[in-house]
């Protein structure tokens, strides 16, 4: 555990294990501890490399604004300052949409990608998803961070077996800072790269819960514009398919990886 500092600011991270590198990115409001039930199953063949992104967990939460460039710039800095050239990446949400990101910006570097229950943007286009970005909004702006939680993490974890996994999510939550986040959820909306996929080259798995927010349709279409990807739906999964799924998503994800070495 340790923290580094890039782009004038401090980002914490953590590494355990040897071989390939392989980055753990987290999704919006969380941070590396969501990825507890893959660090240890992957390091034992992998170099795998958790950060906390700008604005979460242990790393610094400057004023906003921010953007999923300046993201994918901060996770670019703190490999070139560990030494790592070329990286297997797996994105959970919010990681897979600043995965895609570092995938166009620096194709040459990306060995591979596993994007979970995410996409190349977040561009709301139909009635219900611009009504759902409107809710969201105003959540922000009349609750806090624990209420945020609360709401959110019934929706992840609604099963009576989950509990233990809701209550951590709204912990994690509740030690957000408010500007922090709410920089980050507007810098998702809108963002796309969509019109730059013919850039990466490397394999790509998409992963799936039969349950996420986005159905499957919307990952089956992008997939059709990515040559190299391919799709895997895990069942019984919302949208934190690591954490309530873990084994049948690990397998999954080294199953990928061992094609590739």
């Amino acid at each position: 555990m340790a923290t580094i500092n890039v782009n004038d600011i401090s980002l914490y991270y953590d590494q355990l294990g040897e071989g390939e590198p392989l980055l753990l990115l987290h999704g919006l409001g969380s941070d590396g501890r969501s990825w507890e039930y893959q660090i240890e199953p992957c390091a034992k063949q992998y170099r795998v490399i958790v950060v906390d992104v700008r604005g979460h967990g242990r790393s610094a939460k400057p004023p906003g604004p921010y953007s999923v460039p300046q993201f994918a710039s901060d996770i670019f800095a703190l490999l070139d300052q560990l030494q790592v050239d070329q990286f297997h990446l797996a994105g959970l949400s919010m990681g897979g949409m600043i995965g895609f990101q570092m995938a166009v910006d620096q194709p040459e570097r990306c060995k591979s990608l596993t994007i979970v229950n995410s996409g190349p943007e977040l561009v709301p286009r139909s009635f219900r998803e611009k009504w759902m970005i409107m809710q969201r909004r105003l959540i922000l702006n009349l609750f806090s961070m624990d209420k945020i939680g609360a709401m959110i993490g019934g929706r992840l974890f609604p099963e009576p077996h989950q509990a233990e996994y809701k209550k951590k999510f709204i912990q994690q939550m509740s030690e957000n800072d408010p500007q922090a986040y709410r920089a980050t959820t507007n810098a998702l909306i809108g963002w796309s790269v969509s019109d730059k996929l013919d850039r990466i080259q490397c394999p790509i798995l998409i992963v799936s819960g039969d349950m996420d927010y986005t159905p499957v349709a919307f990952k089956e279409a992008y997939q059709r514009q990515l040559p190299t990807s391919r799709l895997h739906v895990i069942e019984n999964s919302r949208h934190a398919t690591p954490i309530d799924q873990p084994e049948a998503f690990n397998t999954a994800v080294l199953n990928f990886l061992n094609t590739l070495t």
